[in-house]
């Protein structure tokens, strides 16, 4: 017996869901908070200063995960200059984790753009890292680079794994 879960699918984001994905990128700057120390705008809101790029850059990605019919998520995705591509940004909302989902979207994603890949996750965000080193196993074409990064070189303490996908 399938389930929607078992379903689950990237989609571009189009200019005119914009605002579904700036609404998701609030929940995910206030679960970010916990680590991050994120404070409110003085209109309540998660500022994130990159959003209107993915809509007018194409270096940019900006896709929607769905699982089933139901919008589960997102990624963000950018190609930098020396052609490596960056997770920005990756969310799976709550209710609908330890599901499987972030990890088959994920693999998907990295499918999907096959390349030199590069991502990082916050030393604090426990569980980002038992997902990303298990993730990127399980895709990785070739070695696994990985080394810890520190203020001033970056905003927090983060592990960046950079891998290739075919």
């Amino acid at each position: 017996m399938s389930t929607e879960e078992d379903h689950v699918q990237l989609v571009r984001v189009a200019e005119r869901h914009k605002t579904v994905l700036a609404n998701l990128v609030q929940f995910y700057r206030y679960d970010l908070s916990e680590v991050r120390n994120y404070e409110l705008s003085p209109h309540g809101t998660y500022p994130y200063r990159y959003l209107d790029h993915y809509f007018v850059e194409p270096a940019r990605e900006p896709l929607f995960i769905l699982a089933g019919e139901r919008l589960a998520g997102f990624a963000l995705v950018r190609k930098l200059d020396d052609g490596l591509l960056h997770l920005a940004e990756f969310f799976v909302l709550r209710a609908l984790r330890r599901a499987g989902i972030g990890r088959r979207a994920a693999t998907k994603l990295f499918r999907r753009f096959p390349g030199d890949w590069q991502l990082e996750y916050d030393h604090a965000n426990v569980p980002a890292t038992r997902f990303w080193p298990q993730v990127v196993e399980a895709v990785a074409d070739g070695p696994i680079e990985a080394r810890d990064l520190y203020p001033p070189d970056v905003d927090y303490p983060c592990r960046e794994l950079r891998f290739h996908t075919s």
